[in-house]
């Protein structure tokens, strides 16, 4: 993407809230402020959603197994995560983004990319424009977020990362190289941790030494990916800020502490998964046209089964029935088989169409009764009411 000289250099920021669930929890419960706090499943095969920063220090990261977590740091503390809590955290910190550009790109519920190009004539300079992010972030939410100022988004990513918690980076173009070149050659956003070990074992440590790699070097490794990374080590990307992404998936999946093969309790999980997906389709106002089990054995051997939703729908009860029938198909030809993993996941997303004006007025009853349940929901935590099909023996 080529600028003509009339247009002004790029402004991008990158906002990223410092270990946002476990803020959230120690914010919510000041008996846990200063304390190693993991945030995840606490089951065996729980893992962690987010880390605070004193349990850092012992090494505990995002998406670590639980007991590998436990074991370099017993006395940690676990809680299981409230998404509920957290989305209306996430609303709150976008609401402040939303005062400053409509150029908003969200990653996820803590993190984003902004383009505040044409947003300087009114509220000051890019750098200007994060401190009053990180202000309003904290005068509204009481939380802390790390700002990455650049002229684009891999740069201002990796600027975000640079001095956290609470930070703010600005790496400007003409120092891009300076920046960079020292750090680790698995900074660099997007790698993989397969490249990122090829690269390491080919004495290939820091960005600057993976930007000056020849081809000779590279090509044996990564092929025509050669030239690309050693762009992205540069800093070089032209990617826009896309304001909005379609929705291509809705989906809520569980990991079972121990393998599941009783159809009882594998309906009631899917059930649940199926209430939450629809659920999250109903927060976003998306209907679904298509439904797809994922299921994964005891030996991590994984399947997928989907079929169509006529007529499309954000319903639990089509949902989930359509989710039966696919995971009843599957252990017909599967009998005995052992789980470790079932998934809901919606696909073929669109918005509602314009309603039919001769349809009766009033709602289906699975349609009041879901916003009976998202009301209640919303009000007093995802767990607080669960449809009857949904409840496991182990839960009552």
């Amino acid at each position: 993407m080529r600028r003509t000289s009339n247009e002004p250099a790029r402004a991008i920021l990158h906002v990223d809230m410092d270990a946002f669930y476990a803020s959230v929890e120690q914010l919510d419960n000041p008996e846990l402020r200063g304390k190693p706090l993991i945030v995840g499943g606490t089951g065996g095969r729980g893992v962690v959603a987010a880390a605070s920063y004193e349990v850092r220090k012992f090494g505990v990261r995002s998406a670590m197994p639980m007991g590998r977590a436990l074991q370099l740091c017993p006395q940690a503390i676990c809680v299981r995560p409230r998404m509920a809590r957290y989305q209306a955290v996430s609303r709150e910190v976008f609401s402040v983004f939303e005062q400053f550009t409509p150029l908003i790109e969200g990653l996820s519920l803590d993190e984003a990319f902004l383009d505040v190009t044409h947003s300087q004539a009114l509220h000051g300079d890019a750098v200007s424009i994060a401190r009053l992010i990180k202000a309003r972030i904290r005068e509204r939410t009481g939380l802390t977020a790390s700002v990455g100022v650049a002229s684009n988004k891999l740069v201002a990513k990796i600027a975000s990362d640079l001095d956290k918690p609470d930070g703010l980076t600005i790496v400007p173009p003409e120092r891009v190289q300076a920046v960079l070149d020292p750090l680790p050659v698995k900074r660099l956003p997007g790698l993989g941790r397969k490249k990122g070990d090829a690269l390491l074992a080919a004495g290939i440590r820091t960005l600057g030494e993976l930007r000056q790699s020849p081809d000779g070097r590279l090509w044996p490794l990564f092929g025509r990916d050669a030239q690309h990374l050693r762009e992205r080590a540069a800093g070089i990307d032209d990617r826009p800020v896309i304001a909005e992404r379609d929705e291509k998936s809705v989906s809520a999946e569980e990991t079972f502490s121990t393998d599941v093969a009783a159809r009882e309790a594998l309906h009631a999980s899917l059930l649940q998964l199926a209430d939450k997906t629809a659920a999250r389709l109903r927060a976003k106002g998306l209907r679904a046209a298509g439904v797809q089990v994922k299921i994964r054995e005891h030996d991590f051997t994984t399947h997928t089964r989907q079929r169509r939703l006529v007529p499309e729908s954000h319903d639990s009860r089509a949902i989930g029935q359509a989710a039966l029938a696919l995971l009843d198909a599957w252990l017909g030809e599967h009998p005995g088989a052992r789980l470790r993993l079932l998934g809901v996941g919606t696909s073929q997303i669109a918005t509602p169409r314009q309603p039919d004006l001769f349809a009766p007025a009033a709602p289906p009853p699975d349609s009041r009764l879901d916003a009976a349940l998202d009301q209640i929901r919303d009000r007093f935590g995802a767990a607080a009411v669960r449809r009857a099909g949904s409840i496991r023996i182990s839960d009552k």
